[in-house]
């Protein structure tokens, strides 16, 4: 099909996520038809490198040939089976395989299809233990400023991004904010540790004031994405975990964008030696194949909810709760992490990234706090002026890479798979976008 009247049919009848779509006016939209590793092919026969991982979910390369054999195999088993009243292999294995990667201590799996969902079902979670643990009054949340869990309307509550919570806010529960421990705010001689600290202080002063009526505290572990990929010492992880400890307030850790191995352990609340109360997972953990998210929970939770009367039950379901197919999926990513120790081979690879990053851009006079933390890398960008993104957007493509700022600032969140020749290309088709996108 020729290029051009598959984006005007793309135009006229699909509404894209996220999108203005008058913008494709002058924008075209770009007609993608097949994937190969850690390229992406184009209607027109262009390569496009993927250096966002199709938004951060694809992990091991578009058309994986062991993925794609695991759900081959499934088709022809299963394809799918209500989740309510019924259970199958693959969603019970991969259950039990979670709950093994964190030591049992999150030992009950609940299945949803996307990661705005997820953060539904644990804000949901916890209000209702506390509710069955007679403390009805304990359904107010709090999150870090800058964060981003999702768009859906109870999702929004603990989404402090503002392009996505004004337009609904008429539709949103209030909730609270307390300062983000971002490193790039450290003042001079004052370390990512120490930032974190005084963060942490500020979340101590406001559960003190009002634990009473909190749930639960969520966190981005690590790295707030679409604030920026703004990132923070572990320090304050380790002590946000004691304070809800102390303030009988649930711990959420949204690791949809940043579990998976994306920050350089399996989840990231690994690094600072902790576990949460509730620990969501999406976008990765399917390999980029089909939508499927997940609530990992303590069997604490687990028994508040276990009892004969129907309402004391955990009241959610989604038609495609714990499909198979994504399972299988997700039990073949699992099974790739195992076989080729991926956690071990992305510490290199994450090496070799920033140090290709910080020959690129080390010197540029636009770039200001160049960050990395395992597989996810970022700088932002002096003077980029209106409609920046869009530029270096647009630039980036005629250099054959996909990449897409959020803001003023640049990030690379490639496949786990890029070798050294994919890394180099990457990174000079970026400097070549930003300098155009500066002109």
């Amino acid at each position: 099909m020729p290029a051009t009247d598959l984006l005007q049919r793309s135009f006229a009848a699909v509404w894209h996520p996220c999108t203005q779509m008058k913008r494709h006016e002058s924008l075209p939209l770009v007609p993608i038809v097949r994937g190969e590793g850690a390229w992406l092919v184009d209607a027109d026969g262009r390569r496009l490198l993927d250096g966002v991982s199709a938004w951060w979910v694809n992990l091991f390369g578009h058309c994986n040939p062991r993925i794609n054999a695991a759900l081959r195999a499934q088709l022809d088993t299963l394809e799918h089976v209500m989740l309510a009243g019924f259970t199958h292999e693959p969603v019970v294995a991969l259950s039990e395989r979670l709950a093994a990667l964190t030591g049992h201590r999150l030992g009950h799996a609940f299945y949803a299809s996307d990661g705005a969902s997820a953060t539904e079902i644990a804000l949901k979670m916890s209000a209702h233990y506390w509710r069955n643990h007679g403390q009805p009054a304990k359904h107010r949340f709090v999150s870090l400023a800058g964060s981003y869990h999702g768009e859906t309307v109870g999702a929004l509550a603990v989404t402090d991004v503002p392009i996505f919570r004004d337009a609904y806010a008429d539709l949103v529960k209030s909730a609270s904010t307390v300062p983000c421990p971002d490193s790039r705010l450290a003042e001079p001689g004052q370390t990512p540790a120490e930032l974190a600290r005084h963060a942490a202080a500020a979340l101590e002063a406001h559960l003190a004031a009002h634990h009473t009526e909190t749930a639960a505290l969520i966190v981005e572990p690590l790295v707030q994405g679409a604030a920026g990929m703004v990132m923070y010492d572990p320090e304050y992880l380790r002590l946000a975990r004691a304070l809800c400890d102390r303030y009988r307030v649930h711990l959420i850790a949204d690791e949809i964008a940043v579990g998976c191995g994306r920050t350089g352990t399996f989840f990231a609340c690994e690094q600072a030696g902790i576990w949460p109360d509730f620990l969501c997972l999406s976008k990765g953990i399917s390999g980029g194949y089909l939508p499927l998210s997940l609530v990992l929970t303590t069997d604490e939770v687990y028994a508040a909810f276990y009892h004969d009367d129907t309402a004391r039950g955990f009241l959610h379901s989604h038609s495609y709760t714990g499909n198979p197919l994504a399972c299988r999926a997700a039990l073949a990513t699992l099974d790739i992490f195992a076989e080729d120790d991926v956690l071990a081979a992305n510490q290199v690879r994450a090496a070799a990234l920033r140090q290709a990053m910080d020959a690129a851009f080390a010197d540029h006079p636009a770039v200001r706090h160049l960050r990395s933390r395992g597989m996810i890398l970022a700088f932002d960008v002096d003077g980029a002026g209106p409609g920046f993104a869009g530029r270096f957007f647009s630039a980036a493509l005629t250099h054959g890479v996909l990449l897409r700022p959020i803001g003023h600032t640049v990030y690379f969140m490639p496949p786990y798979i890029v070798d050294a020749a994919e890394i180099d290309h990457l990174m000079r088709g970026a400097r070549a976008a930003l300098d155009e996108a500066l002109t």
